[in-house]
């Protein structure tokens, strides 16, 4: 919605009643929260214009009262206009008030109570939280009795008629999932029931695993039942945290994924394709689109809706998991901080050991894993690698934690979501979106660079100091067209309220990648890594690399074999400037010379140097089209020695 709920008051039409603890304890969250309406089996409450933090009280009052109903709030406390109409009654008077609130006709004067429920169902209001029973909400292509819920067919409304911004689903099957691609279609936020359920599945799993470890130590006698209750209640608080964090990072992947859905249609239909051609998911019974019905939508610059990406993230995830159960990845001796890491704090010192043995350890890590990989590089990341590399699940996922590690990813994200309500959602989104694209290129290099599978501690030791040395430098290392670049996104970030550390970090990012191979020739020339990336760059700008490769980038993806011959184009221009760097440096003994003296030192000795630059401004000056691009390439790679 773009609000925030703990200093931001907002609207809301609720499901349920206060003697629930799905929506009882969700009404409860916010002090800010303006419930206008609200309707269980029994009543429906109205009030036009609540007063936050009274009607807040009253609910947490009927929340500690046992079986209470909403026939038990203060209706004094309602404000003028309101009530509690119990659901029995023939016809409900409607105020003035209640058809403002609800954005009624001003020509309605009552209404049945499963007339003014509907109202409710599409109430202009900020958020719409089913915390009860019910289908509510179906397609307007759905028949009612193809939904299987009859008890509320009369209350039932239509995707498309919804009004609220935003839909939460704590009860389970709410909506539809045609009804909530409908409601998404027409710009409302939704996810689907599972994922705004997922916290409660992994409280589960965590509470779980916690007292296989635990039950093992009372048997053991190491442990009484006494202490270990104690312990149990104490880490309530944090396994809390760890499951949030979760949930936090998977509606992060999710509004990723939305905010690149257009762009990455041809993609996900292409992943769909796969799952399906694997027998792994059935496309009609989980009411994702047809390749036919993709096509449709991408001829009007359409992709998948959120609620259809929630599925696809799900599927991605279990289909992720299950591979990397079936291989060696849990046992690899890097990711045992992940297991630790599971555990609350009070458990991790004191029974680290234990934890290794946990019978379902391996299914830990590879759970865990998974998330933070699907969360962090989106839902078609290991496709797309796979498809291009030949690497399995294993292999793409220890190089991007290794590419993650190398780049100091997990502060960056860390800063970025340091940054909530502080500025813009979709600038976040958009430095995110910049961590993930490096992350994604330093994975294939990584992927095609180092023999599998990956040795994840000895890649991180090898690269990590100098990249970051690199990546840190670069502000001061960049030149010509690649400074003024930075520059221009550095102060479009700090425009848009981006802390100057931070927005300087993710400026560099699009030439940080050119670290990887920056240090690797530093560590076989023993040249220093600052003197390689200084010559590197310099190179790059006198023959007007940064031009082609920006040409290579804008080249269309439409499908994946231009996406493939894209990032072929990109790679292989990244590895011919770094051979050409090397060339130069090996060329010029004297290292106490200026980069450029060292790049017209070599350029001197290379008669082709001046044609070829020439050749490339004219392509890059054109229209980008493969054939260019691979002519451009072709003229970069003859500069190298035979």
């Amino acid at each position: 919605m773009g609000l925030n709920s703990e200093t931001e008051d907002f609207t809301c039409v609720g499901i349920g009643d206060m003697s629930g603890d799905v929506f009882g304890n969700g009404v409860l969250l916010s002090k800010h929260l303006k419930l206008v309406a609200a309707f269980d089996h029994r009543h429906i409450l109205i009030d036009p214009q609540p007063d936050p933090a009274g009607s807040w009280e009253e609910r947490a009052r009927l929340f500690a009262l046992p079986r209470s109903s909403w026939a038990d709030y203060d209706a004094s406390l309602l404000s003028e206009g309101g009530g509690v109409f119990p659901r029995t009654l023939k016809s409900i008077v409607i105020t003035e008030q209640m058809r403002s609130a609800l954005g009624m006709d001003k020509s309605v004067e009552a209404l049945t109570p499963a007339e003014l429920i509907k109202a409710c169902l599409r109430a202009p209001v900020d958020l719409l939280w089913n915390g009860g029973i019910g289908t509510f909400v179906k397609a307007l292509t759905e028949a009612n009795d193809a939904v299987g819920d009859k008890a509320n067919e009369a209350l039932r409304v239509d995707g498309c008629e919804l009004r609220a911004k935003c839909v939460a689903e704590g009860g389970n099957l709410g909506l539809t999932q045609l009804g909530r691609v409908e409601y998404a279609e027409r710009g409302g936020r939704i996810n689907t029931d599972f994922i705004d359920n997922s916290a409660g599945v992994d409280t589960s799993d965590h509470e779980v695993n916690i007292k296989i470890l635990l039950t093992g130590e009372v048997a053991a006698g190491r442990l009484s039942p006494e202490d270990r209750d104690t312990l149990l209640a104490s880490m309530t608080d944090e396994v809390a945290q760890l499951v949030l964090k979760d949930t936090y990072d998977q509606n992060l992947a999710l509004a990723n994924a939305v905010h690149q859905s257009v762009s990455m249609a041809g993609v996900h239909e292409d992943w769909m394709e796969r799952l399906e051609s694997q027998g792994l998911v059935d496309r009609e019974i989980e009411f994702l689109p047809s390749t036919e019905a993709m096509e449709i939508r991408r001829g009007n610059h359409k992709g998948l809706t959120s609620a259809e990406l929630a599925t696809l993230l799900a599927y991605t995830k279990i289909v992720l998991e299950d591979e990397i159960l079936a291989s060696d990845m849990p046992d690899d001796p890097y990711l045992r901080d992940r297991l630790i890491e599971y555990f609350p704090t009070a458990m991790r010192a004191r029974y680290a050991d234990q934890m290794r043995k946990h019978r379902l350890h391996r299914e830990i890590i590879a759970t865990v894993v998974v998330n933070e990989f699907v969360n962090e590089s989106g839902i078609t990341c290991f496709h797309r690698l796979s498809g291009e590399t030949g690497a399995h699940a294993a292999d793409v996922i220890r190089a991007q934690i290794g590419a993650r590690a190398i780049f100091g990813a997990n502060d960056l994200d860390k800063a970025i979501a340091a940054l909530d309500y502080q500025i813009g959602a979709q600038m976040q989104t958009a430095l995110r979106m910049e961590v993930r694209t490096l992350v994604e290129r330093a994975t294939r290099w990584l992927i095609n660079n180092r023999r599998q599978p990956i040795d994840i501690g000895a890649a991180v030791a090898e690269f990590s100091d100098g990249v970051q040395t690199v990546q840190h430098a670069l502000p001061t290392v960049l030149t010509g067209r690649e400074k003024e670049a930075f520059e221009q996104r550095l102060k479009g970030y700090q425009a848009a309220g981006v802390p100057d550390e931070l927005a300087t970090a993710i400026a560099v990012l699009p030439q940080a990648y050119s670290a990887l191979t920056i240090e690797q020739t530093a560590a076989q020339s023993g040249i220093d890594a600052l003197k390689v990336a200084d010559v590197h760059f310099t190179l790059g700008q006198r023959l007007g690399l940064d031009r082609l490769l920006v040409r290579i980038i804008d080249l269309p993806r439409e499908d994946r074999w231009q996406t493939m011959a894209r990032a072929a184009l990109r790679d292989d221009l990244h590895a011919v400037h770094a051979q050409l760097t090397a060339e130069v440096l090996g060329a010029n003994g004297n290292l106490t010379k200026s980069a450029k003296d060292v790049v017209l030192g070599w350029e001197k000795s290379n008669r082709a140097v001046a044609d070829s630059v020439k050749t490339l401004r004219s392509i890059t000056n054109s229209r980008a089209d493969l054939a260019r691009m691979s002519v451009g390439l072709r003229v970069v790679r003859r500069l190298l020695s035979r």
